[in-house]
C-alpha cells in the first residue's frame, strides 16, 4: 500500500510539473501587412459592406448556372481531393495530440525449452522447463518544455490551412464554372452573329446575281460578294468548335465526361448589378481563403521555431510495467511471480556538432519564408480586386462606344443598300459597310461577355462567400435534376 501511495504521489508531482511547465518558443502574433485605404478603382467612399458578402446563389442568379455549380460542389474531383488532404492533416494533428498522453500497450510469451527463457539464450545447467511473461507497460514523455505541444500546435495549424485550402477550391470552382458558362453563352452569341453576317452576306450575293443576270452588274461584284459571305461562314464552324470545348470543359469541372450543355438563357438577359460594394482592404485579410491559409502556414512554421528550441532542453520520461513472469512455469501459482517496475529518466544532449542551433536557424528561415508568402499574398489579393474594379469600368466605358459604332454601321448598311438599288452607290460601300458590322458586332459580343466575367473575378477576388458554412457552399435549393441534360 505504500508503494501505490508513493508512485500516485510521484505521479501528481511530475503531472504538475509538466501542466505548469513553460512553452518554449515565440507565441504566434499576425505579421502586419500595409493595406491601402481604399482599393484602387473603386467609385465612392470606402465602405464595410462587400459583394463578398452574398452567397453565391444571390450574385449569380441564372437557374442553369446554379444547377452546374451545386453539382460541381458536389462531384468536382479537385474538391474532392482537398477534402481527402483535409483529414490527412485531421488524423496528423491527432497523431501528434496523442503523444501528450501516456502510452499503453501489454506483452505476453510463453515458451518451452532447454537453456533458453522465452525464445532467448539462458544457460541454467541443461535444465528443460518453461517459461511465462504477461505484463502491461505505460510510458509517458512530460512535455515539460512544450515541444510536443509546440509540434501539436503546427500540426493544428497545417490542418487548418488545409481547410481554408478547400474552400479556397470551392471558390475557385464557382468562379470557374460561372466563367466559363459565360463563355459559353458568349460564343452563343458570336455564333448567331456569324450565321446572320453570313446571311446578310448570302443575301447581298443573290442581289448582285440578280443585277448580274440583269445586266446591270459585273462579275466583279459577285466575285467579292461571294468571297465576303465565305468568309463569314468559314467563322461559323470555328465557333462551334469553340463551343464544343468549353461545353466538355463545364462537363470536366462538374465531374463528369464530355459532352454538351444544354441552354436556354441568352447573354444579353443577364442583368449586371449596377452598384457593386468592394469593401475595405482591412477586411479581405479575414475573407480570401487563400490569404488565410498562408496565415495558418506562419503559424505552423513559427510553432517548429519552439520545437527546435525545446530540444536544447532534456527530455524527462516515465515508464512503467506490472504483470507476470516465471520460469518454471510450476512457480506461477506461488505467489513470486508478481514482477513491476517504475523509471524516470532523463535524455538531453550535450554535444550536436551545431546541429540543434542549425534546425533552430532553419525553422526561423522557413518562418521569415512563410512570413514574406503571406505578405506577398496580401498585396496579390489587393492588386486582383484593383485590376476587376478598373476592368469593370473600363468595360463599361468600351461597352457604350462599341455599341455606339455597332449602331451606326447598321445604320450605314441600310443606307448603302437603298442607295445601292437605287443606283446612287456602287457595290463596295455595300460590301464595306457589311465588312466592318461584322468585326464591330463580335467586339461588342466578347465585352458584353468580359463585362459579366469581371463580375465573377471581383467575387473570387474579394472572397466571395466567406460567411458561409460548408453545408450553404451547396445553395439554398439541391439540384432537382441533372445539370446540362438534354432533352
Amino acid at each position: 500500500m505504500k508503494n501505490v501511495l508513493r508512485i500516485k504521489t510521484v505521479a501528481i508531482v511530475l503531472l504538475t510539473t509538466m501542466l505548469s511547465g513553460c512553452l518554449v518558443g515565440p507565441n504566434y502574433k499576425r505579421p502586419p501587412v500595409d493595406a491601402p485605404v481604399a482599393f484602387r478603382g473603386a467609385e465612392g467612399a470606402a465602405q464595410q459592406a462587400s459583394l463578398a458578402d452574398l452567397p453565391w446563389w444571390e450574385v449569380f442568379k441564372d437557374d442553369t448556372l446554379k444547377r452546374l455549380i451545386q453539382t460541381a460542389l458536389t462531384n468536382n474531383y479537385d474538391l474532392r481531393i482537398a477534402v481527402t488532404r483535409i483529414e490527412q492533416a485531421r488524423q496528423i494533428e491527432v497523431q501528434t495530440r496523442a503523444q501528450l498522453y501516456p502510452s499503453v500497450s501489454y506483452n505476453t510469451a510463453v515458451s518451452g525449452g532447454k537453456n533458453e527463457f522465452l525464445g532467448s539464450l539462458s544457460p541454467d545447467g541443461g535444465t528443460t522447463r518453461g517459461a511465462f511473461w504477461a505484463a502491461a507497460s505505460a510510458a509517458w514523455e512530460l512535455d515539460v518544455w512544450g515541444r510536443i505541444r509546440r509540434q501539436t500546435e503546427a500540426a493544428n495549424a497545417q490542418y487548418l490551412s488545409t481547410e481554408q485550402g478547400k474552400r479556397a477550391v470551392m471558390l475557385s470552382l464557382v468562379s470557374e464554372v460561372s466563367q466559363a458558362y459565360f463563355e459559353l453563352l458568349g460564343l452563343q452569341l458570336q455564333l448567331e452573329i456569324s450565321k446572320e453576317t453570313a446571311k446578310s452576306f448570302g443575301d447581298t450575293l443573290t442581289l448582285f446575281t440578280q443585277k448580274l443576270e440583269g445586266g446591270v452588274a459585273s462579275k466583279l461584284q459577285t466575285s467579292a460578294a461571294a468571297a465576303d459571305q465565305a468568309t463569314a461562314a468559314a467563322t461559323i464552324p470555328q465557333f462551334e468548335l469553340q463551343i464544343a470545348l468549353k461545353e466538355n470543359q463545364i462537363r470536366v469541372l462538374l465531374g463528369q465526361n464530355p459532352d454538351g450543355i444544354a441552354t436556354t438563357a441568352k447573354l444579353l438577359d443577364d442583368i449586371i448589378p449596377p452598384d457593386i460594394p468592394a469593401g475595405l482592404p482591412s477586411a479581405l485579410l479575414e475573407r480570401r481563403p487563400d490569404i488565410l491559409s498562408a496565415e495558418q502556414q506562419i503559424a505552423a512554421a513559427n510553432a517548429q521555431i519552439g520545437v527546435a528550441i525545446a530540444n536544447y532542453f532534456p527530455q524527462i520520461g516515465l515508464t512503467t510495467f506490472f504483470g507476470q513472469g516465471t520460469a518454471p512455469l510450476s512457480a506461477l501459482a506461488s505467489g513470486h511471480a508478481t514482477t513491476w517496475s517504475a523509471v524516470a529518466d532523463l535524455t538531453g544532449p550535450l554535444f550536436r556538432g551545431g546541429a540543434l542551433k542549425a534546425q533552430k536557424r532553419q525553422a526561423i528561415a522557413a518562418w521569415e519564408e512563410t512570413k514574406l508568402q503571406y505578405q506577398q499574398a496580401a498585396v496579390n489579393a489587393f492588386q486582383d480586386v484593383s485590376n476587376a474594379l478598373i476592368s469593370r469600368t473600363k468595360y463599361e466605358a468600351i461597352r457604350i462606344d462599341q455599341e455606339r459604332a455597332v449602331e451606326n454601321y447598321q445604320e450605314a448598311l441600310r443606307l448603302a443598300l437603298l442607295r445601292y438599288n437605287a443606283g446612287k452607290a456602287s457595290y463596295y460601300e455595300v460590301l464595306q459597310e457589311q465588312q466592318l458590322l461584322f468585326p464591330a458586332e463580335n467586339a461588342l459580343a466578347i465585352t458584353e461577355t468580359n463585362r459579366r466575367l469581371v463580375i465573377v473575378q471581383l467575387y473570387m477576388a474579394l472572397g466571395g462567400g466567406w460567411n458561409l458554412t460548408d453545408p450553404q457552399w451547396l445553395g439554398s435549393q439541391p439540384p432537382t435534376a441533372a445539370p446540362g441534360s438534354k432533352p
